[in-house]
């Protein structure tokens, strides 16, 4: 095969459908819009509109609460530090959230991080982070190393 034999699949591509280019187009005159009316016309926003009655949306009860000043977390679990650790991107001996930070196992601290106990830890590690779950701190202890949760900042 040459550069030049190839072609896409038959029917991948479509050609555009020009509309509005006289009747033997098939999408003249109207352009397939139909006659009269709101949504034959240009700059038609009518989702959710029912004419003027209150929307569904907005008859419905509303459920629920938005805590505005929730924390969120970064979300570590231990496989990926385990497997960072046999990598040596991370030093084993010290690892804080910076340290997760600028080996690239997480992206940004975000309100802190949190550690969770998905996969196993084997190596003998010193973990220091905002939070962790209890099973996260067990596992971590079985394996003889330390998880410290540190103590929030105040902003």
């Amino acid at each position: 095969m040459k550069l030049n034999e190839l072609r896409d699949n038959e029917g991948a591509t479509h050609r555009r459908k020009r509309v509005g280019r006289g009747p033997g187009s098939g999408k003249g005159k109207m352009g397939g819009r139909g006659i009269k009316g709101q949504k034959s016309r240009s700059g038609v926003a009518i989702n959710g509109y029912e004419g003027g009655q209150m929307p569904l949306y907005q008859r419905l009860p509303k459920r629920g609460f938005n805590k505005p000043n929730r924390k969120s977390f970064a979300v570590v679990n231990l496989g990926l530090i385990q497997k960072f650790i046999d990598a040596k991107k991370i030093d084993a001996g010290n690892i804080t959230e910076d340290t997760l930070v600028e080996s690239g196992l997480v992206r940004r601290k975000l309100d802190g991080v949190r550690v969770l106990a998905k996969g196993d830890i084997t190596t003998k590690a010193t973990i220091t982070v905002t939070g962790a779950s209890k099973s996260a701190i067990e596992a971590v202890e079985k394996a003889g190393g330390s998880l410290t949760i540190a103590a929030v900042a105040a902003e």
